[in-house]
């Protein structure tokens, strides 16, 4: 397993085309990103860019739920 958590979407008005409402997404570590409050997502393009953290939340799931998704995307 890649060293990254699972986040939810709770807010996409600025990107509709790049992140889906409710949907989970693979968080990277990246911690000068984090440091101006952003995240590195890997979003609908299958690419990883910067959101701003507010747009999500931390989903707690079981680690093997988490390796589960993390593998299968």
């Amino acid at each position: 397993m890649r060293n990254s958590k699972l986040v939810i979407c709770i807010e996409n008005s600025d990107y509709p085309a790049s992140l889906e409402k409710r949907k989970l997404y693979e968080l990277l570590p990246d911690p000068v990103a984090e440091k101006i409050g952003q995240v590195r997502i890997i979003d609908e393009s299958g690419e990883d860019y910067l959101y701003p953290s507010s747009l999500f939340v931390e989903a707690n799931l079981p680690k093997a739920v988490q390796s589960a998704v993390i593998e299968a995307a």
